[in-house]
């Protein structure tokens, strides 16, 4: 994968729909969260409102996941643009292989009218447990896990979810790196988390022909996860960090990862030339760190290259 292909990836990934202010996972919201964590992202609804740059940014990019979510939404009489203050998506590893994915909606949702809109269609909920799942009518299912806060998704995904919670399944607080991780970026807007795998397949990608330089093979076996932070305020300013064993490895990484920018920009266009200087590359202790900051105008310009032709279609 190029580059471009690279940070397409990554704001479309990082952007599943976009930011504000800081959005930590409430206390119920983490009750349902299985330890296998295979990735993480959440976002704050609020600052979406008040960006134009972040509201071309999920106009252009929003994908079909995030598309289904908020019609499943509506279709429950809930109104995202209204009434949700944080949407958070977890995707996580069943025991039985494969990956399984779960959204988890804050705001001051009017839960009595919802379940008296429920009676009133006659639309009997399945009971799980100790929770009351209702069909959505997309394919997916919700449940409140309080009146502020409701779990949707899949049926088979939101029962390992609710497992967690209820039926003694592993939860995220046994999983001490991804836990660590959200601790330090949950303040932001927007924040992501990832496991081991996923980070090791994130960063060949992004090294794409650096890759073949190193021994990337050996090293990504000291790639240990990542997090990723994306905020609005005062321009677009996105920061990856990537967990590693030691330090050495976070040198190592570094130096590949800034020979991958340089031999990109050989071939960029002038508006992802200047997207990839605006883009640093550095390590401190054990941890790789990439940091972007461009103002909104050439952001808006960025959004309009062929970096993210792709995604637009």
């Amino acid at each position: 994968m190029s580059m471009k292909q690279f940070l397409t990836g990554l704001f479309l990934s990082a952007v599943f729909c976009l930011p504000a202010v800081a959005a930590p996972l409430s206390s119920n919201a983490r009750t349902v969260v299985p330890s296998a964590v295979q990735q993480i992202i959440s976002i704050d609804y609020r600052a979406l409102r008040d960006s134009p740059s972040a509201r071309a940014l999920k106009d252009q990019v929003l994908p079909d996941v995030l598309k289904q979510f908020e019609t499943a939404l509506k279709g429950a009489g809930i109104d995202p643009d209204k009434d949700m203050e944080q949407l958070t998506f977890v995707t996580y590893r069943p025991a039985k292989g494969g990956l399984r994915s779960i959204g988890i909606a804050q705001g001051p949702f009017k839960q009595k009218e919802f379940l008296q809109k429920m009676r009133l269609k006659k639309i009997k909920p399945e009971k799980y447990l100790l929770s009351y799942i209702y069909p959505m009518g997309t394919g997916m299912h919700l449940v409140f896990l309080d009146p502020s806060t409701i779990l949707f998704g899949e049926s088979a995904s939101i029962k390992g979810a609710i497992d967690v919670r209820d039926n003694s399944a592993e939860s995220l607080e046994s999983n001490n790196t991804i836990d660590d991780l959200i601790t330090s970026v949950e303040s932001a807007a927007i924040w992501s988390v990832l496991d081991q795998p996923g980070t090791q397949t994130m960063l060949r990608s992004v090294l794409g022909q650096a890759a073949s330089i190193g021994d990337y093979d050996v090293v990504k076996k000291r790639l240990l996860a990542s997090d990723y932070t994306m905020n609005f305020t005062n321009g677009v300013t996105f920061d990856l960090n990537v967990k590693t064993s030691d330090t050495m490895t976070a040198a190592t990484m570094a130096t590949l990862l800034k020979a991958g920018v340089l031999y990109r920009k050989m071939n960029a266009t002038p508006t992802e030339k200047l997207a990839l200087d605006d883009t640093t590359v550095d390590n401190s202790h054990d941890m790789l760190q990439m940091h972007f900051k461009t103002d909104d105008q050439r952001f808006t310009a960025l959004l309009k290259s062929d970096l993210f032709a792709a995604v637009s279609k």
